[in-house]
């Protein structure tokens, strides 16, 4: 099981990731082994030492009898001192975001892989999507002919 932020790889060059323990209740893993993720506009900053991720929508399990239960509450992620420390350095940089890149299980746990980001321009994003084009046309007309 492994959910991909689609949206992220789309919006930004990811230079470096890094693997990160995300701290959650257990309708909440309930909920992501069953997929209901969405981490389109989610982000991780760092608050006063910590990595929190934000606006990253779980919604509730739908088995689960939970009150006043906030799908978008920010989340505190799981790494060690020196791996913050290292990524306060790396951050300081102009235009480089913390993006979560993909959300997956690993040895029961769930782990968030996070991604060192730099946005993307426009014009980047126009070139890629035109030479996905073209890859697909390629593959297209070699499946024809053969």
């Amino acid at each position: 099981m492994r959910i991909v932020n689609k949206k992220g790889l789309h919006n930004y060059h990811i230079l470096e990731s890094l693997e990160a323990g995300i701290q959650l209740t257990g309708p909440e893993v309930k909920s992501i082994r069953a997929g209901r993720v969405d981490m389109g506009q989610s982000h991780a900053k760092i608050i006063n030492g910590e990595v929190s991720l934000i606006n990253m929508n779980i919604p509730a399990y739908q088995n689960a009898p939970i009150k006043n239960y906030d799908p978008i509450k920010s989340r505190k992620l799981l790494l060690h001192r020196d791996q913050i420390t290292s990524l306060i350095g790396k951050l300081s940089g102009k235009g480089v975001a913390l993006v979560p890149v993909s959300i997956y299980e690993k040895n029961n746990m769930i782990k968030v892989e996070l991604g060192l980001g730099k946005s993307k321009k426009e014009f980047d994003k126009r070139r890629i999507i035109k030479e996905r084009d073209q890859l697909r046309k390629i593959e297209q007309d070699l499946r024809g002919k053969v």
